[in-house]
């Protein structure tokens, strides 16, 4: 039997405090009976593989739950947040809704997030079998507000095929950047026009972030930016000189790219030789060109990489169902069927038994070779920081607005710097 059944014994104790607490958030006095029939909305973002696969595991969950109904709903990354947001603020926030860094803090310090902690500490949501980073990432204020869906780390993606036509090598992890751009330059050189070596990364946090760690930095101390006005007019000025170079495309393409989804990457629309990414996205990638990809980590020192919580769990403090959305999110994490079903679109399995296991049922050769990326890159991996503050979302869309103000040529890299050190003055708390 589904571990459901075993949650009888628990409906009066752990359920019960959760379900007086969000009584008046419209609970109507939900049925204790694990047989009674429940319905939960379930939210997330992707693209339509992802959706393929997260609605065969949801399909799996109710074969083994006929009385649970679970009602999904998916988009594109773009304007996730801002559905999320206003629907979160009428206090009807999903059952269960994916999650990340840029939004952790800000749902849990918003008390939007469930209470996980009793449900983790009772087993019923079992992380022993994860790696302890990964459990604390989706901690905050000592609650577990999250549970990781997965495991990833930036990469690096790039086309194999348009790289060997145009007789070039192919980038290596270990390069320094001076070398990436060298490379990227004389890449564009050869392919003759309206073809780039490299994206132009300067609004993307995570790139900048690896830059600063490469060097023995980091961007957040606490709930502070950990870096300096200087450190970015570098960063803004190495991509300023990459475009003089022609190493990156202009202002226009780069802003394709940064502005959509997986979909309107440089490896994909074909303008492009590299997309910077995350290493599970490179299926998606994959499934979206004709051309063979590779995949690397960014360029710079490994250890700035490290293995982070790719995206989480989250359930909704007014849910009529907290002991539901608490085992849903368990089957997720660690039901070995759901596991080989989820494959790695969102990262390495956290449940590490799991891990091992749907290593050899990948068909998908992108798949399989995200997972021999991350296992090959994790001995040279820095330590992971903590996850972002509260902010860090909107401090994020700052970043893309003034590097894109560079980009344009409509402020100096010192410009630019100035005014997100300005509003980061006024986001971080």
């Amino acid at each position: 039997m589904h571990r459901r059944r075993l949650l009888r014994g628990i409906a009066a104790t752990a359920v019960v405090p959760l379900v007086l607490g969000v009584a008046a958030c419209g609970d109507d006095g939900a049925s204790t009976d694990p047989d009674a029939p429940v319905t939960v909305e379930f939210f997330w973002w992707g693209g339509e593989a992802r959706a393929e696969f997260t609605e065969q595991a949801l399909d799996l969950y109710e074969e083994k739950n006929p009385n649970v109904t679970i009602n999904p709903t998916w988009q594109a990354f773009t304007g996730y947040y801002d559905k999320l947001a206003t629907i979160s603020a009428g206090g009807n926030a999903p059952d269960i809704f994916q999650i990340d860094d840029n939004g952790l803090a800000e749902y849990a310090g918003r008390n939007v997030t469930l209470d996980l902690t009793p449900f983790v500490e009772s087993g019923d949501i079992d992380l022993s079998g994860h790696p302890e980073s990964l459990t604390q990432y989706g901690q905050i204020d000592g609650k577990q507000v999250a549970v990781a869906a997965g495991e990833n780390t930036p990469a690096m993606v790039y086309d194999k095929t348009k790289i060997a036509e145009l007789g070039m090598p192919e980038p290596e992890t270990g390069w320094t950047y001076d070398e990436f751009i060298t490379w990227a330059g004389e890449l564009s050189t050869k392919a003759g026009g309206d073809y780039w070596g490299a994206m132009d990364p300067s609004a993307d946090y995570k790139a900048l972030w690896l830059w600063l760690r490469s060097q023995g930095k980091e961007f957040y101390d606490g709930s502070q930016l950990a870096f300096t006005e200087a450190d970015l007019v570098t960063w803004f000025e190495l991509w300023q000189d990459a475009r003089e170079k022609g190493a990156t495309p202009p202002a226009d393409v780069v802003h394709e790219a940064v502005g959509g989804g997986v979909a309107d990457q440089l490896v994909v629309t074909g303008k492009g030789a590299t997309s910077f990414m995350w290493s599970n996205q490179l299926a998606e990638l994959g499934k979206s060109t004709e051309n063979e990809l590779g995949i690397v980590a960014y360029p710079g020192d490994p250890k700035g990489q490290w293995a982070r919580a790719s995206l989480y769990w989250a359930g909704s403090r007014s849910t009529e169902h907290p002991e539901v959305v608490a085992d849903i999110i368990d089957f997720l994490a660690n039901d070995p069927e759901a596991a080989e079903i989820l494959g790695v679109d969102r990262g390495l399995p956290s449940n590490l038994d799991n891990r091992t296991s749907v290593e050899s049922t990948l068909a998908d050769p992108y798949m399989t070779a995200t997972v021999t990326f991350e296992n090959e890159l994790i001995p040279q991996m820095g330590e992971a920081p903590a996850p972002p503050p509260q902010g860090h979302g909107p401090l994020r869309s700052t970043l893309v607005t003034v590097a894109e103000s560079v980009t344009y040529g409509q402020a100096t890299p010192a410009d630019a710097a100035a005014e997100f050190f300005r509003q980061a003055a006024a986001t971080l708390k």
